[in-house]
């Protein structure tokens, strides 16, 4: 693969992935995250499709049908927030609520997978890509909860977390080694934008030429262009805000250690003229006089006869 301008994953998602012609970009990032060969029935509608435009250049995210009827959320987080981890959670339950149809058994709950590419550190941990999912374990014999074959055969699922929604947390930045396999790859290119010629993960070859930036239209090229320079501006205006919110901080700190300095010194003072005073005068006068209570004065150490 010669080097070539690529576009980034996010505009793709958003025009060019949903096409079904473009499923195996999609199916080969699912297919190398998830350790198993994923088709992609269709593409549902996602929050990608509402016009708040802070959530527009915030979050890019796509609901996902797989062949298995299992709805897979990939979401793209570029900024910060403190709430992320409990949206994400609101999400998978909004897609659960959503697909279960008015009497029908909880047995046909859709199993939902929320896949999350952050463009941020979330966390701490040395890893880039964590996955959670549900298991129980027993209290007292500490054992693995299974289901019975009965469950199995009514689910048709083998264990707990095939029911329950999975979670994936991909730090983009955190790559920063040469990538060791296909999952990897796909990381340094949502972190580079970059194919490499010796890559070999499922979807990219296919991505290396969809996503080319000057195989698109003149109209879809001034598009792309003026999406990134938004980001660019935001991802400024929020570095901007965040070093003044930083030495407003730090100012309106040293302002009150000097302050807090200067009354302790005060006091340090007032104890030390109490101390002079306190075998010549009753506490009540020498509270007036240096500004002490006269519990405090009377804990003062009396000189020794």
């Amino acid at each position: 693969m010669s080097r070539k301008r690529l576009i980034s994953f996010d505009w793709a998602m958003r025009n060019l992935l949903v096409s079904k012609e473009n499923f195996e970009i999609l199916e080969g990032f699912l297919s190398e995250l998830l350790r198993d060969d994923i088709h992609i029935f269709e593409i549902l509608e996602s929050e990608n499709e509402k016009k708040d435009r802070r959530k527009k250049f915030n979050r890019v995210d796509l609901l996902v049908k797989n062949k298995q009827g299992e709805v897979v959320i990939i979401e793209i987080q570029y900024e910060r927030e403190s709430d992320c981890l409990q949206r994400i959670l609101c999400g998978t339950s909004k897609v659960i609520t959503e697909h279960i149809q008015e009497s029908k058994p909880y047995a046909e709950i859709v199993k939902v997978i929320s896949v999350n590419i952050l463009y941020y550190d979330l966390g701490q941990g040395e890893d880039y890509v964590y996955h959670g999912s549900t298991s129980f374990l027993g209290l007292h014999k500490q054992d693995v909860l299974q289901l019975s074959e009965d469950q199995q055969e009514i689910y048709q699922k083998h264990e707990f977390r095939q029911i329950f929604p999975e979670y994936y947390l991909i730090k983009v930045n955190g790559l920063n080694e040469p990538p060791r396999d296909g999952l990897d790859e796909w990381i340094y290119f949502l972190k580079n934008e970059e194919i490499r010629e010796d890559f070999k993960a499922k979807g990219l070859a296919k991505a290396w030429q969809v996503l080319d930036f000057m195989a698109l239209a003149e109209q879809e090229r001034f598009a792309y262009e003026r999406y990134q320079e938004d980001l660019r501006h935001r991802s400024t205006m929020l570095r901007s805000s965040y070093t003044l919110g930083v030495k407003k901080g730090v100012k309106q700190g040293i302002k009150q250690g000097v302050r807090h300095g200067l009354m302790q010194g005060e006091r340090k003072k007032a104890r030390e003229i109490a101390l002079k005073l306190i075998d010549v005068l009753d506490a009540q006068t020498i509270a007036q006089k240096t500004g002490l209570s006269v519990e405090e004065i009377t804990a003062l150490p009396r000189s020794k006869a």
